[in-house]
């Protein structure tokens, strides 16, 4: 079966000349839930925006269906309009995402890019106020809403478009536990609608609910194991040796306990 995503020795340096992503190969397969694992600044965004089309290698392959993702061909054409329809990507700063009016338009935007029928933009739009639980703030602004509202729209209105992939930037960074609970129901429906997703996180307690498998990014920027998210998370050497833990984490009758002196907010972790 082939990939829906490729990298072969991808990599990627910006402008400046700072390493976003070293040489990684790796595969993303048909609804898969890969979760990136990672220390800020290890790379993560930098891999999503690769599968994303945001950004190019700037070395290695990247491919996407079976073709080499390129800025070429996402120019015009038959890929590209494909491309952008299967692929949403959800990034870290979401205030980045909206620039409508109101709720209702943000949601409906992407839709009307499908030049879809009016009744199927309405419907749309609906659904993802009712499952959002937007539907009280839907004339509002979206620049006015909370942080937890605006990460909530900036999900609709990629939803709306009904994307084969998902491509999630740190969705639950920073916002309160009962989002943070919502987004791993939300996932988990997702997941039972055959969606494929790539969520890049450093947030480990969400791992083992919505991960299929998880890859992990050291400070190298380079991809330091890949495997089944309890063999990953009860890894406590790994997880050191990439900063995700601090050395008062331990793992006691196969659950990984972390404790307020981490680089992580105090949580515990069932295995």
């Amino acid at each position: 079966m082939t990939p829906i995503f490729a990298l072969e020795n991808a990599c990627y340096r910006y402008p400046d000349g700072r390493l976003g992503l070293a040489e990684t190969t790796l595969e993303v397969r048909e609804r898969e839930s890969l979760v990136v694992l990672g220390a800020n600044a290890s790379g993560k965004s930098t891999l999503l925006g690769l599968l994303g089309g945001l950004i190019f290698p700037t070395g290695g392959r990247v491919s996407a269906f079976g073709a080499e993702l390129t800025e070429a061909a996402l120019e015009d054409g038959e890929f590209a309009r494909s491309f952008r329809q299967r692929v949403a990507v959800l990034l870290q700063d979401t205030d980045a995402m909206l620039f409508n009016s109101t709720v209702y338009d943000e949601i409906a935007f992407g839709p009307l890019q499908l030049d879809l029928p009016g009744d199927e933009v309405r419907r749309r739009v609906e659904d993802m106020l009712d499952l959002l639980g937007l539907r009280a703030v839907a004339d509002q602004p979206p620049h006015r809403l909370s942080g937890g509202e605006q990460r909530k729209v900036a999900l609709g209105a990629i939803l709306a478009v009904s994307p084969q992939v998902l491509l999630l930037d740190e969705p639950t960074s920073g916002l309160d536990p009962r989002f943070q609970r919502w987004f791993v129901e939300l996932v988990i429906e997702l997941r039972r609608a055959g969606k494929a997703l790539v969520t890049a996180t450093h947030d480990l307690h969400i791992a083992d609910v919505i991960a299929d498998r998880v890859v992990v990014l050291d400070e190298q920027h380079r991809i330091a194991a890949e495997g089944r998210p309890h063999d990953i998370l009860t890894d406590l050497d790994l997880l050191l040796s990439v900063n995700l833990v601090h050395e008062h984490a331990h793992v006691h009758d196969g659950q990984l306990h972390i404790h307020p002196h981490t680089h992580l907010h105090e949580h515990e972790h069932a295995g």
